[in-house]
């Protein structure tokens, strides 16, 4: 007997609630989940309200959601796609912020940001706060979708468990709550397989449409969704070999194809505005930056390409293979490189996630392989591939600077582990055993949760055994800019307005939170100013982001680069703020 890409229609029939008591089931779960996505949000709301500034990316991104809702012009900041930018630019639609009026050439980028925040210090706190709650709203999407996911797998109980898993997971609170294009990923991913499944059940019409607007939000969420190309082309091959079997056309399935393609085409010009501008200058001049040795053949290539996808979508993609194909400067447990290490997701994932979902994922996806494979239940097939395909793909990826890059997979996961709770607690052997180990599992999950309240970002488990996080990983998944708002209050608290550091996010925000600060990585010692205290980011006591500086007149080699900061390893700080940013009292 072979495994099936449907699922049993008897295992469908008995997981569907029944008569007036599965009416109140099914109902106390969708009101248990709202609930909980309800306290998700209103944690999160919390954080950008009264604890947590802009991180650095967001800098950039939300001028740029902006500019392309008032402009249609998307060349700013168009190495990543436009979801994640307009859900943020929304709210500033009605906060009306002042701009240049147009979206400026790349070589101008920096000074178009620049320009914006600075016409705008006066609203900045206004504008970081809700251009941030749009995103945690499509956080809360997200649990709804996984909700919907898990109960049509396993039922409601288990359904709640997953939402309770995803609602308390610091991952998912530090990056629910940003500017960035790593949820809307994971909100697309999900959807993919969501209405794939759906599709393979009941190939229609209506489904096929779904199924392609889906892998077009997907890909318009960030350009690493690309991956849902090849996963709906090896589908749709499968049902075509498969439909003789399964009584089907092989003509309807391939005009379903079609369909879904057209409908994924659809969502990526719309997201542009159906742009089709032609190369410019300025783009050729970015190429011949990314491409020196073939600037006319990668030219012709783009624009090829752009004459069936809008140019900047094109442009964006080439700017992420050379990034990739570049590598970026990351810390691994000690080790640096720009080319990372293809175990660095599933360490990454060992440290930062809690132990409790860190032991259920390992368990889930034994169990779920065992029921694949012994009791051929197709359910976990929706689960394991996802898991399988999308971590081999980020496996190979170069670019090792946060587990952020790897949440795609977590909603699987969560569904997986709730399956095996769930199974625990209907267990007609060990019932009690195994409802007091969810019980146990789930108040350690919420535990560590409540712990790391509201530093999420720099959370890391016991493994980390009690050493600086900065120690074992780096940049996001150690520092990303938003404890700046935290220094800042720290420092006008002691009546100090000045300060020289190295955090990230220092070379924009800090005068926005009322600190004069100077860079010192980028001004040389005889320029920097006398100050009281010295910040140095966890990025920068790492190391891997000290390939930022300050120029000396000649070229540091790697290891100079590395130990820029060491001195501040070997010192105490005064305090630790967010348990990101270190302050050092100057002259102990």
């Amino acid at each position: 007997m072979s495994a099936r890409v449907t699922d049993d229609p008897a295992d469908a029939a008995r997981r569907a609630p029944r008569g007036a008591r599965g009416f109140a089931v099914s109902r106390g779960s969708e009101l248990l989940c709202a609930l909980l996505l309800a306290v998700m949000a209103l944690n999160m709301l919390a954080v950008i309200r009264y604890e947590k500034g802009i991180t650095t990316d967001e800098t950039l991104m939300i001028p740029a959601g902006y500019y392309q809702l008032l402009t249609s012009e998307f060349r700013l900041v168009n190495e990543h796609p436009p979801l994640s930018k307009i859900v943020a630019g929304l709210p500033l639609l009605f906060l009306r912020p002042k701009t240049l009026g147009h979206a400026p050439p790349p070589d101008k980028q920096w000074d178009c940001v620049v320009t914006f925040w600075a016409e705008n210090r006066a609203a900045f706190e206004r504008i970081s706060f809700w251009a941030r709650v749009p995103m945690i709203a499509l956080a809360a999407a997200l649990g709804v979708l996984l909700f919907l996911f898990a109960r049509d797998l396993f039922g409601s109980r288990a359904a709640v468990i997953a939402v309770a898993l995803f609602t308390l997971e610091p991952t998912v609170l530090a990056h629910g709550r940003v500017v960035q294009t790593d949820i809307p990923a994971t909100f697309g991913y999900l959807l993919l397989f969501y209405t794939l499944r759906r599709y393979a059940l009941a190939p229609t019409w209506p489904r096929a449409l779904w199924l392609g607007l889906a892998a077009g939000v997907g890909i318009i969420a960030k350009f690493s969704m690309l991956l849902a190309g090849p996963v709906l082309a090896a589908a749709f091959l499968l049902l075509l070999w498969r439909a003789p079997r399964d009584g089907r056309a092989r003509a309807a399935v391939a005009a379903h194809a079609c369909l879904a393609a057209l409908a994924l085409l659809f969502v990526i010009h719309a997201a542009y505005s159906f742009d089709r501008r032609a190369l410019v200058e300025s783009d050729v001049h970015l190429i011949g930056l990314l491409y020196p040795a073939n600037v006319a053949g990668v030219a012709r290539a783009v624009a090829a390409f752009s004459r069936v996808l809008p140019a900047d979508f094109v442009l964006g993609v080439l700017w992420q293979i050379h990034h990739n194909a570049e590598g970026h400067p990351a810390s691994l447990l000690g080790m640096y490189s720009r080319a990372g290490w293809w175990y660095y997701f599933p360490v990454a994932f060992a440290l930062k996630t809690t132990l409790p979902f860190l032991l259920l994922s390992v368990a889930s996806l034994a169990w779920g392989c065992r029921e694949f494979f012994k009791r051929r239940d197709s359910r976990f097939l929706w689960l394991l591939a996802p898991v399988v395909v999308y971590t081999a793909f980020v496996m190979t990826s170069r670019i090792n600077i946060g587990v952020r890059y790897l949440l795609p997979a977590f909603p699987f996961l969560f569904v997986l582990s709730a399956a095996l709770l769930e199974r625990l607690v209907t267990s007609t052997r060990a019932r009690r055993a195994g409802l007091a180990l969810v019980v146990a599992l789930l108040g350690w999950h919420g535990f560590e949760a409540l712990r790391a309240y509201p530093d999420y970002v720099p959370y890391m488990n016991q493994l980390a055994g009690g050493r600086p996080h900065w120690q074992l990983l780096s940049d996001s998944n150690v520092e990303w800019g938003d404890d700046v708002r935290g220094m800042a209050e720290y420092l006008k608290a002691r009546g100090e307005t000045r300060l020289r550091g190295a955090v990230l996010g220092g070379f924009l925000t800090p005068p926005y939170y009322g600190i004069d600060y100077a860079d010192m990585t980028v001004l040389s010692d005889d320029r920097l100013p006398p100050t009281r205290y010295v910040a140095v980011g966890a990025s920068y006591l790492n190391g891997s982001s000290a390939q930022m500086a300050k120029p000396s007149g000649r070229t540091y080699t790697d290891a100079e680069m590395i130990n820029f900061f060491d001195a501040y390893r070997r010192r105490a700080p005064e305090a630790v703020i967010g348990g990101s940013v270190y302050l050092f009292r100057e002259g102990e």
